[in-house]
């Protein structure tokens, strides 16, 4: 078992979404959680994971499925929100491993969506947000979407973007650039 200590999890999430405002009753929710976990000490990437979501108070339409590849029919195959959380705490060691996501969109829907439905929240405080890493270790003035900070390092995209697990896994490929030009730095979140 390697130390927790140099263990990262990246994370990236997928949310139901539409082109404007969400229909009647309906609220974003997570779909898809995708995990890829550095060892930051050996810098690799060690474990790719997906766990599927079923969303309860809203569905997947076209305007998603054609932005993440995912259809209604196959997140009625996942889990419920609460047993995503309980695998990331029990497999993934989320409570305690520090965590990274491209921006604060991912902290902040977990968060959310725990106080929407009275899940505990999986994660500890050890929040990194990558983006804001990446911008200041490349000098830009602006943050860049994934696929452009990709384009930046000299990276190549692997798998479909905006799908959860091909995401996290792109996100660790930078978290490993900026571990290689010693610029990661983790942080810690309170909010």
């Amino acid at each position: 078992m390697k130390d927790n200590a140099a263990l990262l999890n990246v994370v990236d999430v997928e949310a139901t979404c539409w082109p404007g405002r969400a229909p009647a009753g309906a609220v974003s929710e997570i779909i898809e959680i995708g995990l890829t976990v550095v060892d930051l000490a050996a810098r690799e990437r060690i474990g790719k994971h997906r766990i599927l979501v079923r969303p309860e108070r809203s569905s997947v339409g076209e305007f998603c499925t054609e932005l993440t590849g995912l259809t209604q029919d196959e997140v009625d195959t996942g889990v419920s929100f609460a047993e995503a959380c309980r695998i990331l705490a029990a497999e993934h060691a989320a409570g305690t491993r520090a965590w990274a996501s491209w921006g604060d969109y991912d902290r902040k829907q977990f968060a959310s969506q725990c106080a929407m439905t009275g899940v505990t929240y999986p994660f500890g405080q050890r929040h990194t947000n990558a983006k804001l890493v990446f911008s200041e270790a490349y000098e830009l003035r602006r943050r860049q979407g994934m696929a452009e900070a990709l384009q930046i390092a000299g990276l190549p995209l692997e798998g479909r973007h905006h799908r959860g697990e091909d995401d996290a896994w792109n996100i660790a490929a930078l978290v490993l650039d900026m571990v290689g030009r010693d610029a990661w730095r983790l942080t810690s979140t309170t909010d």
